[in-house]
């Protein structure tokens, strides 16, 4: 039997022995005596048998007339006093008690008595109200329950669902009594014949009456049942009176002390009751429920259950908290009753629930959007579960609060939407800002929803989902609109066009848009609303891109209204009217509707009647072009084609796909192929490979057709994966331009991809290398922006983990290496090291040690974002250490972020140990290499050594040949040998075989030196002798090398020698080469290629067996992922000069390096504070300036000769006003920030002339492809982190930086209202059109005047400010605010401790907080004043520093990652001590909304919870002397707000009806709140882990469990 079943199946047994007892039948008699009931008929039959026969009969006195009730409890105890076990009396007298309450609740006379009678007997200690009480509400649910089998249903309850459920229920979960089926319908309430008559038969006992859950069988149930034809209204009015006199003995008992579990089901029977008053209009026609009126019956029981409720909920008792009233949803009741005391409850509790909530949210929350300035996602609060399945979670980019103030999200939430409100236009902001700043498909695919006409019925709700496709149509039609516009005000926008139809693309091919419903609002919309604004053919050539996207096809061949929306689309037509009608897109939009036409036409034979005649027949001239330029054997040369025939040809991508797709591809194979001449191929065998032309150039691609894109990436892959002849160059370039133009329509993850295609195409030879060439080499950056890095680093650790102990396969695993390392550095969010999360990880050594290195700079730099993610660290660590013995040097662990140094600080140096080993197998080993490497060495030794040698000498084979070559000379060694044997070992040999070489070297010096050796001399030697290794004979992977040699900086000499090893002429050389190759930017590379020979690529070591060729592969290459290592090394050892100068010989090397933008982001982020002026200078000369879009004059400012002067504010503003115009999402037309007719367009306008003025002085291009800003991914990203790369470069300390950016936030309002001049200020007043809703009313104006900062202690010049934004003043400082508080969650923690310190400052510094004048009243009314969402304040001109400043805070807070979110708690305890009520609120309103986000961070909520205890402590604890005496009951809103964050953190989510605290709370809080005064701990009493003073300890089963 379930546990939960045990209690109730003993109870019921219990019962039923009650019913056998002996004092039954006589206490019940002595009741029917005093209600004036006859005496039972028939003696013999009612007077049962006892089960023990020689029990003696006991009989009740007998009298004709009832007593007076006086002489009630003589009788009784007379009766009483004949029955030796009186508890099992009391138990009885309870349930007869019970019986005769359900029976007599009609009689009021009997009703009155049984009052009388309980009093009596509670005088004489005889009820216990805790088990009596219970009974009672179980007893008269199931009466109720009953009486509705023959009507409706009535709501019942029992008294176990508590102790199921281990918490307080609310009518959320109230079960429906359709589930109920008592085994018997009989009505426990007297029969409505009866009710009321005096002489009514007494009732004899049942055996087959229902039994509740809890003594139910008791209840003596008499009578004839309810039948179809009685009267409603006698029955309803039976109920009411059960009901009253429920109510009036609940009353009664709650005059003693009663325990918690007791008043948490009374208050849920009484909520119970309350909401489902109406119960009884059900199945009552709506014109008669219109005129029903409640009744005086019901109204004196909803009248006596307030009463209870009250006295619940009453704060000098506390007996239930009045939180459970706000999460109880009566005030969600669907008819209220025209009852004054209801409503009077249920504004109370609206009242009380809209304070507590506003603790719950941030300051202009509704502003917080996803910027994609960023590429952090904040995670959803969800329960602790397995790094696994976090990967695979929804995440929901914006959130709409719940009546409570929790963030909510889900499918059928966002449905609830309604079109037009403040959620709705929310939402609709951060889908335009998506379609404008193209965020990844990962991002796309994780929010939305499949529209409802093309999802499967089968699947269930999406819980993560926030976005319907209605949102996401409208959004689109919104963009379409805005690119009309700006094409019509002639503003070149193709790119814009371009970018969208990709994105558009993607939608449509997912099932995002319903196309028939998107097709009809798009035509209503620009053919009805916006009726000018289509002037162009643009819109007809957006719809073909889609028009072969299955769903489309369908939607126009199969649907209902395929003849309506195909004579809609065909309406989109326009002439185009073009002033350059040789320009191709210009060709392309005149003739794209012939194109449509003929598509149409070939779609649907019902149609054709529709299509316009002169377009078909304009078909003819694409015809005709194609037949004259093809002449028949379909080959064009692309790379001589003028603008004409471009337009042409894009035409024919749309027309004729596939003629088109093998033009291209013949052109890429029109050079023929030729026999490769690799060194490494056998006699006999052949391989051939295609002759190089010149790739096709970007320009020329993206006009093509998405269409044809898609099977032109179809056959080139056919081409390059599975055919017999050796792709080209050109091929390859081609094909990964073609993903980098559309991201969103053709990306594919290679390795699945393939392996879905045809499993075994990873397993020819050279497949796995090309892939492994084109990720490493081209498409790198594409797949960080897809988000897709994690998973090709397991697929390529797959590789990786199959070869590194198989002997030979050098080359695919140093690539699949490399590759790697490149992956793992380029991830700037929390990773698993294998997928599945559990294990020792499958990296090599190096991968391992990378890794490291990646989360210190992670970790360092952008924080971890999600407490799950803390978790895993200490997992995560004990996988890489398990397999790797590194440790790392004090210098570099200085610099690591302390997380990661506590973890790694213990860890012990175990090189001593390895030298001891190397000491004694070195006699051996030396012998061995020098029969090995020995000019005359016997050639059969290689094998020998190879078949029989021991692990533990073979590990030693490379620092044996350098102690040889540093007793003698490089030429003395057998290299042909070393490098045979080095061939033959597995890959992670040889790793193992460098990185105990450079041990052995190091020390070997460290000797040498003690033997007098001169330092210079040994390491020129050591150089030499390295430089033989990697160059000369190209025996060793340099990349590997010097690794290990700066994994060695702990040691003086080693990070010198890699200096040596770069300044190498050698190396220099090859360098040079590889720059010869080729351009940084390769898309835009316009030349043939030219493929360098295997060996000259890869050197000796990796070309070895190989003979596939290489394509973008070098040795320089591999090095371009460790250059940035080498200079990080180099800066924690203070070697700052050499590290200037690596970076100044590798500048144009890094140029090529795919990430660079981000490694100058974060190493100035890394090494902030200790970076001299010179060196940030240097590291900036890594970007190209012309292309990243700094401030104006940003230049000036780091080249100033007087550095240490801090910018003037102007330029911190105008970097702002550069984040609004680029980075924020635009405010739409309905924001509740105010009313901006067409802000988007105006913004739109204004980002493009001038951006030179609001901040980046190179983004007047219009937006750009995404292979133009691959790093760091989208325009957004990279306005944000240039703006970071440029605070992190000014030569002044961080206090100053944000103090400055304080100074402006506080008095951005009045600074731009009153220095705006001309129309922009006159105009930005709210007039009475204003779409904004009238802000709330504050409190005194003359309390607040003096907190309002002065515009002229701001500094800031606003002469043209507001007019270059697009905005008014009020909607600019708002998002002024936000940008500041996204640009400062950017920075390193430093900046962070700043902005505390300076917050607490200016709060402090508020005079009318600490004025002892000010009256409690008055300080409230100007702290809710002052803490007004500043989108409400700007519009009455009434901001003020500190509402300012709070919502910065919050603003920084809402872009912060979780772990980072520890620091804030510096704001509250630069605050405290905390000496007022008002600068108390201030408190709660900065850190409340915090508590919500650490719901998932439970050690991270504890703190913040205890110091919020702990600061409320300052206001009200035992000890504190306040000059004004405060009541408790003034902080019931913070009270609330306590309750609900501790269920909010118990669900880890919204609070449910069976949320409940955890455990550990309650004892924290119960601690913390030791030092309250009595009077508040009384409020807080609940919240503790005692069940005898807590409702929530009472009804938790762990609690409960564990008392018992």
């Amino acid at each position: 039997m379930d546990q939960s079943q045990r209690p109730l199946a003993a109870s019921s047994a219990t019962s039923r022995a009650y019913q056998f007892h002996p004092a039954r039948s006589a206490i019940l008699d002595l009741f029917n005596i005093y209600l004036g009931r006859s005496s039972r008929q028939k003696h013999e039959e009612s007077v049962r048998e006892p089960p023990n026969k020689t029990q003696k009969r006991v009989v009740a006195l007998n009298r004709e007339l009832p007593p007076r009730n006086e002489q009630f409890l003589l009788d009784f105890e007379q009766l009483q006093n004949q029955f030796a076990d009186q508890d099992q009396v009391r138990a009885v007298t309870e349930s007869v008690l019970i019986s005769l309450v359900v029976q007599c609740c009609s009689h009021v006379p009997r009703a009155e008595f049984l009052l009388f009678a309980l009093r009596s007997l509670c005088s004489i200690g005889y009820i216990n109200w805790d088990s009596f009480l219970p009974s009672l509400l179980s007893s008269v649910s199931s009466a109720e329950m009953s009486v509705g089998q023959g009507s409706q249903a009535m709501p019942a309850v029992s008294s176990t669902s508590l102790s199921q459920s281990g918490m307080l229920q609310t009518s959320g979960v109230i079960p429906d009594s359709s589930n109920f089926q008592p085994s018997n319908p009989a009505s426990p309430l007297p029969s409505v014949h009866g009710i009321g008559s005096p002489a009514q038969s007494a009732i004899e006992p049942s055996t087959c009456a229902p039994m509740s859950p809890v003594k139910s069988s008791d209840a003596s149930y008499s009578g004839q049942q309810f039948t179809t034809r009685a009267n409603s209204t006698i029955r309803d009015n039976a109920i009411s009176c059960l009901r009253q006199l429920c109510c009036k003995i609940i009353l009664a008992g709650l005059e003693f002390n009663l325990k918690p579990v007791t008043h948490a089901e009374i208050f849920y029977h009484m909520i119970n009751w309350l909401v489902n008053w109406d119960q009884r209009l059900q199945g009552v026609d709506e014109s008669d429920a219109k005129s029903w009126r409640p009744d005086k019956a019901l109204i004196e029981w909803l009248h006596s259950c307030l009463d209870v409720i009250w006295l619940l909920v009453d704060e000098d008792r506390c007996r239930v908290p009045f939180y459970e009233l706000l999460r109880s949803g009566l005030q969600f009741i669907d008819n209220i009753p025209d009852d004054e005391a209801l409503f009077t409850l249920i504004l109370e509790i609206h009242r009380r629930r809209d304070t507590m909530a506003t603790h719950m949210q941030m300051l202009d929350q509704h502003l917080h959007c996803p910027t994609f300035g960023t590429h952090r996602i904040l995670s959803q609060t969800t329960p602790n579960i397995s790094v696994e399945v976090v990967a695979n979670l929804r995440y929901s980019p914006i959130t709409y609060p719940s009546v409570l103030g929790e963030p909510l999200h889900g499918e059928e939430l966002a449905n609830s939407i309604q079109r037009g409100s403040l959620d709705w236009e929310r939402a609709m902001r951060c889908i335009r800002h998506a379609i404008r700043t193209t965020p990844s498909p990962d991002w796309w695919k994780r929010v939305l929803l499949v529209a409802p006409s093309y999802r499967n019925p089968a699947q269930g709700p999406t819980p993560g989902a926030v976005f319907t496709s209605e949102m996401i149509c409208e959004a689109v039609i919104d963009r379409i609109a805005e690119l009309l516009k700006l094409t019509n005000s002639e503003i070149n926008c193709w790119q814009e066009w371009l970018v969208f139809s990709d994105i558009f693309f993607f939608l449509m091919k997912s099932g995002c848009v319903d196309f028939v419903d998107f097709v009809d609002k798009l035509v209503s919309r620009l053919t009805e609303g916006d009726n000018h604004i289509l002037r162009t053919n643009h819109v007809t050539w957006l719809l073909a891109q889609i028009i072969r996207v299955e769903l489309v096809m369908n939607a126009l061949n199969q649907d209902a209204r395929k003849v309506e929306t195909t004579r809609k689309i065909l309406s989109l037509h326009r002439e185009d009217r073009c002033s350059d009608p040789n320009n191709p897109q210009n060709i392309l939009l005149d003739f794209i509707s012939s194109s449509q036409n003929l598509r149409i036409w070939s779609l649907n034979q019902s149609t054709r009647e529709y299509l316009n005649n002169e377009q078909l027949q304009k078909g003819k001239q694409i015809d005709e072009w194609w037949r004259q330029v093809g002449k028949g054997d379909r080959m064009i040369d692309y790379m001589n084609m003028d603008d004409r025939s471009i337009g042409m040809f894009w035409v024919v991508t749309y027309t004729m796909a596939q003629p088109a797709c093998e033009t291209v591809m013949n052109w890429l194979s029109s050079a023929g192929v030729t026999e490769w001449t690799g060194s490494n191929l056998q006699p006999n065998e052949r391989l051939m490979v295609t002759r190089e032309v010149s790739p096709l150039p970007m320009s020329l691609l993206s006009g093509f057709s998405l269409n044809l894109c898609l099977k032109l990436a179809y056959q080139m892959e056919e081409a390059l994966f599975g055919g017999q002849v050796v792709p080209s160059i050109a091929m390859v370039e081609t094909y990964t331009r073609l993903l980098l133009h559309a991201p969103h329509s053709l990306f594919r993850s290679h390795f699945s991809h393939l392996a879905q295609r045809n499993p075994s195409l990873l397993s020819k030879p050279g497949v796995t290398l090309l892939v492994l060439e084109i990720v490493n080499y081209r498409l790198l950056p594409l797949y960080r922006y897809q988000g897709k890095s994690k998973p090709l680093m397991y697929d390529v650790t797959k590789i990786i983990s199959a070869l590194k102990a198989k002997r030979g396969d050098h080359r695919v695993f140093r690539l699949a290496e490399n590759l790697c390392i490149n992956l793992i550095l380029s991830l700037r969010d929390f990773f698993s090291v294998k997928r599945e999360g559990k294990g020792p990880t499958e990296f090599t050594e190096t991968l391992n040690r990378i890794t490291i290195i990646t989360l210190a700079i992670t970790i360092k730099t952008r924080g971890i974002a999600d407490a799950d993610h803390l978790l895993y660290l200490q997992t995560m660590l004990e996988q890489i250490m398990a397999t790797s013995q590194h440790t790392w040097s004090e210098k570099t662990l200085r610099y690591f972020p302390s997380l990661l140094r506590d973890a790694l600080n213990g860890r012990i140096d175990k090189r001593g140990l390895a030298m001891q080993a190397w000491q004694q197998a070195e006699a051996t080993v030396i012998n061995q290499c020098t029969n090995l490497l020995s000019p005359s060495a016997d050639p059969t030794y290689v094998m020998t050594y190879i078949g029989h040698s021991f692990p533990q000498h073979r590990q030693y084979l490379c620092a044996g040949a350098w102690i040889l070559m540093m007793q003698g000379h490089p030429e003395s060694i057998n290299s042909a040998n070393l490098l045979r044997v080095l061939r033959e070992f597995c890959p992670e040999e040889v790793t193992a075989n460098i990185y105990t070489m450079v041990d052995v070297l190091l020390h070997h010096i460290h000797s040498e030196l003690q033997r007098g050796h001169l330092l210079q001399e040994l390491l020129l030697k050591t150089c030499a002798n390295l430089s033989f290794f990697v160059w000369t004979h190209e025996l060793l992977p340099l990349d590997i090398l010097l690794l290990a040699l700066i994994d060695r900086d702990d040691d003086p000499h080693a990070l010198p020698i890699v200096i040596s090893l770069l300044d190498r002429q050698e190396l220099q050389q090859r360098v040079s080469l590889f720059l010869g190759r080729g351009c940084p930017e390769h898309w835009l590379y316009s030349g043939m290629f030219k493929r360098v020979e295997l060996q000259k690529a890869l050197g000796n070591h990796l070309s070895w067996k190989d003979r596939y060729p290489t394509f973008f592969d070098d040795l320089a290459a591999r090095l371009l992922p460790v250059i940035p290592l080498i200079v990080y090394r180099l800066i924690e050892n203070d070697a700052m000069d050499p590290a200037e100068r690596v970076l100044a010989t590798y500048s144009k090397f890094l140029a090529f390096h795919p990430l660079r933008f981000t490694f100058v982001r974060d190493i100035l982020a890394y090494f902030y504070g200790h970076l001299p002026a010179k060196l940030i200078l240097r590291i900036l000369h890594v970007l190209d300036r012309a292309k990243i879009p700094f401030s104006e004059s940003f230049p000036q400012i780091i080249s100033s000769p007087n550095p240490a002067i801090l910018p003037p504010l102007d330029y911190f503003a105008t970097l702002l006003l550069g984040l609004v115009n680029n980075v924020i999402p635009t405010l739409s037309s309905n924001s509740k920030c105010g009313s901006m007719g067409d802000a988007s367009m105006r913004a739109t306008h204004n980002k493009t002339p001038t951006a030179s003025h609001s901040g980046p002085t190179n983004a007047s291009e219009g937006q750009k492809a995404f292979y133009q800003i691959q790093d760091p991914g989208t325009y957004t990203q990279l306005v944000l982190e240039t703006a970071v790369i440029e605070i992190l470069s000014l030569p002044v300390p961080a206090v100053q930086i944000v103090s400055a950016l304080v100074q402006i936030i506080v008095n951005i309002q009045p600074t731009l209202i009153q220095n705006s001049n001309g129309p922009h200020g006159a105009s930005n007043s709210m007039g009475p059109g204003s779409a904004l809703p009238t802000s709330p009313s504050g409190g005194s104006t003359d309390s607040l005047g003096a907190s309002r900062s002065t515009p002229s202690s701001s500094g800031v010049n606003t002469s043209s400010f507001v007019s270059r934004s697009g905005y008014t003043c009020q909607q600019l400082s708002c998002l002024l605010i936000q940008a500041c508080g996204l640009l400062l969650a950017q920075l390193p923690q430093e900046f962070h401790l700043q902005l505390y310190m300076e917050a607490s400052r200016v709060i402090k510094d508020c005079w009318w907080l600490t004025d002892g004048k000010r009256s409690l009243v008055e300080l409230d009314s100007a702290v809710g004043y002052a803490l007004l969402d500043p989108t409400w304040a700007a519009q009455d001109n009434t901001s003020t520093g500190i509402g300012n400043i709070v919502a910065l805070l919050h603003a920084f807070f809402s872009n912060l990652p979780q772990e980072w979110l520890e620091g804030t708690h510096v704001i509250i305890k630069h605050l405290r001590p905390v000496t007022s009520v008002a600068m108390l609120r201030i408190a709660f309103r900065i850190m409340g909304p915090l508590l919500p986000r650490l719901a998932n961070a439970h050690t991270l909520f504890n703190k913040t919870l205890v110091l919020l205890i702990n600061t409320m402590t300052d206001v009200f604890g035992k000890n504190s002397q306040l000059s004004t005496p405060v009541e408790a009951s003034e902080i019931a809103d913070l009270i609330d707000f306590l309750h609900h964050v501790v269920h909010y953190e118990g669900q880890g989510g919204p609070v449910q009806s069976n949320s409940k605290p955890r455990p550990e709370v309650l004892t924290l809080c119960g601690k913390a709140a030791e030092n309250l005064r009595p009077d508040v701990q009384h409020l807080l009493s609940h919240l503790k882990p005692d069940i005898n003073s807590s409702i929530y300890a009472a009804t938790h089963p762990k609690l409960v469990q564990h008392t018992s």
